[in-house]
């Protein structure tokens, strides 16, 4: 990157508003002179959370690009319509989907288990997210939001990583969000108690917890068998967050990202040569972020987070 360029991708990234809205991304794209990401012309790709918004978008970008796409989706109805809308607007044929709820242990080891038959996976997306009202529980027994996008994934991953090493390197892309930022970890925090329950704090807690176990899964498998990376795709409009977090959506409307430009990194990271050349990093706009925005946030020992918050997983997943 030229020291202009350097320069402008740091000074939006200190003002956090000027980074995480559609000014970041228009910003950069045209400083830096973004390309297209590279054709995914026989490549497989396995995303969550695909029936609209930003997993709507990817799933059609990826398929544009050339890849044979698979998404899961919870109701049968629902998936078949995207699964329409994807192919017409991809002008590609190869996209299915599989019906299976990201919190029940159950589907997700269902789900695996039938990708994992079709072959080498290049490409896996974790990006099904909402954030709950109220408290509920999985089929499980696990609140809601952990089940969803922590453990489900989790699962989901385990039982995929032999086929996504067949790819030689496979990637998985876990979506986190902003919100993390404003969360410490902790492991014992991470399931709340109906007693004082915050949908929007549980959701952010487990958006910092699954950049603490992309590490892990770093860590854990060798960047030449399968890369592992989490990204947050700014302040996106998308109805998820219309409906969960609608006086925010309100007030910031004007500046949010369109779904494409939300997408663009996690597209990017799917495709391009460059994500394969390190493993466990939070990513914006095509750039690698630190992880705090402040220092109460930070760990005194990152290392033990992610061996314990591994184990709470795979406590949790065993027998599923």
């Amino acid at each position: 990157m030229n020291p202009f360029a350097l320069a402008v991708d740091r000074l939006l990234e200190v003002t956090v508003a000027g980074s995480f809205s559609r000014v970041g991304y228009a910003t950069r794209s045209r400083v830096e002179g973004w390309i297209d990401p590279p054709s995914l012309a026989g490549r497989r790709a396995l995303i969550t959370g695909a029936t609209s918004g930003l997993g709507f978008e990817t799933a059609a970008r990826l398929a544009s690009l050339g890849a044979a796409v698979t998404f899961v989706a919870r109701d049968d109805a629902r998936a078949r319509a995207s699964a329409d809308a994807l192919r017409q607007r991809s002008r590609n044929d190869r996209i299915d989907f599989l019906v299976g709820d990201t919190s029940d242990l159950g589907d997700m080891r269902r789900v695996g288990a039938l990708v994992a038959e079709r072959g080498p996976l290049d490409v896996l997306i974790h990006n099904a997210g909402a954030i709950t009202a109220q408290r509920t529980l999985s089929s499980q027994g696990f609140e809601m939001t952990v089940a969803a996008q922590l453990l489900g994934p989790f699962l989901l991953t385990s039982v995929l990583l032999p086929a996504l090493r067949s790819a030689s390197p496979g990637r998985v892309l876990t979506v986190s969000s902003g919100g993390m930022y404003s969360q410490k970890f902790d492991v014992s925090t991470l399931e709340m108690p109906a007693v004082g329950y915050d949908g929007v704090s549980a959701y952010a807690r487990v958006k910092r917890a699954q950049v603490v176990l992309n590490h892990e899964w770093a860590h854990q498998v060798a960047a030449a068998d399968v890369v592992f990376h989490a990204m947050h795709p700014g302040w996106t409009d998308t109805p998820g967050l219309a409906a969960s977090l609608p006086r925010f959506y309100s007030l910031a409307k004007p500046w949010l990202r369109t779904p494409a430009q939300g997408a663009d990194t996690l597209v990017w990271l799917a495709s391009a040569r460059d994500a394969t050349r390190t493993s466990g990093d939070l990513w914006l706009d095509r750039h690698a972020r630190a992880e705090h925005k402040v220092p109460w946030t930070r760990s005194r020992d990152p290392r033990r987070d992610q061996v314990e918050l591994w184990r709470w997983c795979e406590e949790r997943t065993e027998g599923w």
